[in-house]
């Protein structure tokens, strides 16, 4: 049954989302159409308090190397100049830790009290020690007692696996205490790619895994009545990233478990993928109200990150108080995450066809509309002119195949009705509502309930005159439309100054980011740190001049083993700093050449590509 939009019943719905394996529900919100901030605790960071009620806070970190402590200083400045909260260094051994000390005591002298977050892997000594001279002391499960295998056992027996979590367990304890006695905040920072053997040969590389490699950590925190926790979960797949943090977030939630989060898409890249890419899965994420502070990891210079990361935060932040939404249904019905909603077949649209694109006109050197909007009406790549019809005259039609424009508050029985009735129409929908991807939804849904099976084309109509902008938001609105499969295309349109082939490029990058279109290649690539062991930004730059043409392929590229083979766990080929002036070559996780110098390192890797059978060579 279809109501109006304001005499909907309050008990109406009963509405299921569903993963593989759990129930997804936004247990904090009665409805979840509308924005609403989650509910955390509140956890302080030297003179910074994250979660609550308080702001989004904003990060980053620096890739100098932590022990020069001079450049380290400065670019820890420039990071705060740009509008940081926190900052984090890489702190590899106690080496690190004491220039840290003297990093933090130098900042402190120059009237810069930012709380500092020491990064942890692989040696739970040093975070004993880093505890005792910064605000916050970042932890990775998967290697906090023991690294990482490449050769798994063949099973743990359930004593074997029980074992293994005592360890964890009688070596993370004094570490809380040190961080007790310091009043020392800790970030457990759970990493797709870098899970422990016990976790792997268990859970898989999966999101699972993730969330039961974090809920160890923090039973163990509520056994010893530790607080002071905010938690990671992040992966450089945005779909695994925003499943991980989904199911996270309904186990804390069943358990009263309330920590803040911190958001980030690991290895994002740089320039329109980075920035797109980061959008996709951060802003997901705070649209549904998850999350208490962000880093865009961006492999450009860390205080570039800041303003991406500002625009994104406040650009969700504005739909506080927006005007309610309601699903327009009474149907009960229930959503398969991650599974792709089920539509009709029109031309190439929608069934199983691949999401398409639609443009204004447009001549780019590299990418192709699927449609053309031009004078009015739909043109396809074949020629074919289809008129673009409003509810008004809709329901009216005669035409074959029919484009619908429409908004949710267009919605309604007559509609619903026409549109069961005529199974050759796509909807192009459109929305001027503070909370877009609400709306949107709400509209989508209410189709589900409706057992209507409309292939709909999501539509984002913006007025920005800088790319950036164009960027964030579009991809904060529209990424996770994609990433929960239910839309069949994707039409950008944009009355600012930026350029259509900009728009397309946008366009088609947001369906790459969340993984349901694949147009380019794509660069995994880490935003660098004091671990880097070449220089990251030039070869970033140099592969991509030399594979950019190579459509499909994914290309990690990693400063170092710590960030490298478990991050880079869905690319086909990865370059990875092995030493200085040293790489390793990967074909998916095997390394296939050690140390090769750094000056040869790029044709080695085309060289590998080509003997894979993976090169083509560029159409000019």
């Amino acid at each position: 049954m279809l109501f109006p939009l304001n005499i909907i019943p309050k008990h109406f719905t009963e509405l299921h989302f569903k993963t593989t394996s759990t129930k997804h529900i936004n247990m904090w919100k009665s409805n979840p159409y509308n924005y609403k901030r989650r509910p955390t605790a509140e956890v302080r960071i030297g003179n910074l308090i994250m979660g609550g009620n308080f702001p989004v806070r904003i990060q980053s970190m620096a890739n100098t190397n932590t022990n020069d402590i001079d450049n380290s200083v400065d670019q820890c400045l420039r990071i705060v100049n740009a509008g940081a909260d926190l900052v984090r260094f890489t702190t590899q051994g106690m080496k690190e830790v004491e220039s840290l000390k003297i990093i933090h005591q130098t900042l402190r002298e120059k009237n810069c009290h930012i709380p500092l977050s020491a990064d942890i892997h692989f040696n739970a000594n040093v975070a004993d020690l880093a505890a005792q001279h910064v605000e916050k002391v970042r932890i990775n499960p998967g290697n906090y007692v023991s690294g990482i295998k490449s050769d798994l056992t063949t099973d743990y027996t359930d004593e074997e696996y029980k074992l293994e979590y005592e360890k964890i367990r009688a070596r993370f304890i004094p570490f809380l205490n040190i961080c007790k006695a310091n009043n020392t905040a800790i970030r457990i920072g759970v990493n797709h790619g870098s899970l422990s053997e016990r976790m792997l040969n268990r859970w898989g590389n999966t999101a699972e895994g993730m969330v039961e490699s974090c809920m160890e950590f923090l039973h163990i925190c509520r056994e010893e009545d530790f607080q002071r926790v905010v938690i990671s979960m992040k992966a450089s797949n945005t779909v695994m990233m925003i499943q991980a943090v989904r199911l996270l977030v309904e186990r804390m939630e069943s358990e009263d478990m309330h920590f803040p989060l911190h958001l980030g898409v690991t290895e994002a890249g740089d320039g329109e993928d980075g920035r797109i890419k980061s959008a996709v899965g951060i802003g997901a994420l705070l649209a549904e109200g998850i999350g208490d502070t962000i880093r865009v990891s961006l492999s450009e210079e860390p205080e570039a990150e800041i303003p991406v990361a500002k625009l994104l935060a406040d650009y969700i932040t504005q739909r506080e108080n927006h005007p309610r939404i309601e699903l327009k249904s009474a149907n009960p019905f229930s959503v398969e995450l991650y599974k792709r909603r089920k539509t009709y077949t029109i031309g190439n649209i929608g069934g199983e066809n691949i999401p398409v694109v639609i443009s204004k006109p447009v001549n780019h050197a590299s990418l192709k509309a699927d449609y053309i909007l031009q004078n009015e009406t739909i043109v396809s790549s074949k020629g074919e002119i289809f008129k673009i019809y409003t509810p008004e005259n809709f329901l009216t039609s005669k035409e074959d195949i029919v484009f619908l424009k429409m908004s949710y508050p267009e919605l309604n029985t007559d509609i619903i009705s026409r549109l069961k009735n005529n199974k050759k129409t796509v909807i192009l929908l459109e929305t001027s509502h503070p909370n877009p991807v609400g709306e949107q939804l709400a509209f989508i849904h209410t189709l589900m309930a409706e057992r209507c099976e409309t292939p709909v084309i999501a539509a984002g109509k913006y007025r920005e005159n800088d790319l950036e902008a164009l960027q964030i938001k579009s991809a904060t609105d529209l990424g996770v439309i994609f990433v929960d499969f239910l839309a069949d295309g994707i039409f950008l349109d944009n009355e600012g100054i930026v350029s259509v082939e900009d728009v397309l490029s946008v366009s088609f990058g947001i369906l790459q980011a969340s993984r349901v279109r694949v147009s380019k290649t794509e660069f995994i690539s880490c935003p660098g740190c004091g671990r880097t062991m070449f220089e990251l930004q030039g070869v970033i730059a140099s592969i991509k001049a030399k594979t950019s043409h190579l459509t499909g392929l994914k290309i990690g590229i990693m400063g170092c083993i710590v960030n490298g083979p478990g991050e880079m766990a869905d690319a086909d080929y990865g370059y990875v700093g092995a030493a200085r002036g040293k790489v390793s070559l990967y074909k998916k996780h095997e390394c296939v050449e050690k140390n090769v110098p750094a000056e040869e390192a790029v044709e080695k890797l085309i060289d590998l590509i080509k003997a894979n059978g993976d090169w083509k060579e560029a159409v000019l």
